[in-house]
């Protein structure tokens, strides 16, 4: 078991784990329950845990790949862990089932995992050819990457690209598969990649890393419907604090940072309508905002681990209830 929890830390670098554990430990001093909705290979959960050794930690990933990893790596705290298979979007049903109300500190950490991108198989990955999968969680009955290639129209495709990957020949790269899928399915990655670079004009691709990177990244939003979590996850996350509660998220491209900016510049902001000469309490902010706009790396970390370079990180300290619904971009109860 500590061979395979070893392993779980060679492959794994918590992206600003130290600074994301100093953001949380101010609401965990005298114990509480912290939420890891990300929960992964466990690497800012074992930290939290070293810090805060009275606190509780509630673990949630979809990935039952990385769970097993996770359990086995926290195993030394096993006494104070409750690890959940979910998505992070599912954070108040799966506080109900263990009869929390609410929590101290909540934790997302975005995106895709070190474990999905290395696992050939699961087809995130466009260095390697594998299955067009890209399933957070492998035993869903969702759609694969390959689903929405084959049976998307143009214009929806086009769509998922641009919005999703911010890709520049989104038209280009839909007409080209659609076109192209007429002969056979799109199956696996080798194929997609070279129909992309082929898109994807050669001044282009001079610069922005690899030319398939953007419609990965795509196909990979769409699949796991990440955006649309986060819209919901976010709020829901505030709305489980205690006044006094943390919560810190790592987002790793401009469309999760702009969700999770809005949240919570939303909860720091005044309610108090135009022209009131004075703030009504139920109209006074109910977050603090702990980041001055979002905290990114350092060089040295970004050095040891290339993939922290687009890592942005926002947090905030509820500072009172409200009795109103949470919406993605307004206030919270």
């Amino acid at each position: 078991m500590a061979g395979t929890a070893g392993a779980a830390r060679d492959r794994h670098v918590p992206v600003l784990r130290d600074r994301c554990v100093d953001l949380l430990a101010p609401a965990l001093t005298g114990g509480g329950v912290t939420v890891d909705a990300t929960l992964g290979m466990g690497g800012h959960a074992e930290a939290v845990l070293d810090r805060c050794p009275q606190a509780r930690l509630v673990g949630i990933d979809r990935d039952p790949q990385a769970l097993d990893l996770a359990a086995r790596r926290l195993d030394r705290f096993r006494d104070r862990v409750d690890l959940v298979h979910a998505g992070f979007d599912e954070l108040p049903a799966v506080l109900a089932r263990l009869g929390l109300r609410r929590v101290d500190a909540v934790l997302f950490d975005l995106g895709v995992s070190s474990l999905q991108l290395d696992e050939a198989a699961r087809g995130f990955a466009y260095a390697v050819d594998a299955p067009l999968d890209m399933r957070m969680d492998p035993s869903s009955a969702g759609p694969t990457a390959a689903d929405v290639l084959n049976g998307c129209s143009t214009a929806e495709l086009t769509r998922v690209l641009r919005d999703y990957g911010e890709e520049r020949f989104a038209r280009r790269i839909a007409e080209a598969v659609v076109r192209e899928r007429e002969d056979s399915p799109f199956i696996t990655s080798a194929r997609l990649v070279d129909l992309v670079r082929a898109c994807v004009p050669a001044a282009a691709r001079r610069t922005g890393g690899h030319p398939a990177k953007r419609t990965f990244q795509a196909l990979r939003i769409a699949v796991n419907r990440e955006l649309e979590a986060v819209e919901l996850a976010v709020p829901a996350a505030v709305s489980a604090l205690e006044v006094g509660g943390r919560i810190a998220v790592l987002a790793y491209h401009s469309l999760e940072d702009r969700i999770v900016k809005r949240a919570l510049t939303a909860g720091a902001r005044s309610s108090t309508p135009a022209g009131l000469p004075v703030e009504l309490p139920e109209h006074a902010p109910y977050l603090r905002l702990l980041t001055r706009g979002a905290e990114t790396p350092s060089e040295e970390e970004v050095a040891v681990n290339p993939r922290a370079a687009s890592a942005r990180l926002r947090a905030a300290e509820r500072t009172r209830h409200t009795d109103s619904t949470p919406t993605s971009g307004g206030e919270a109860p």
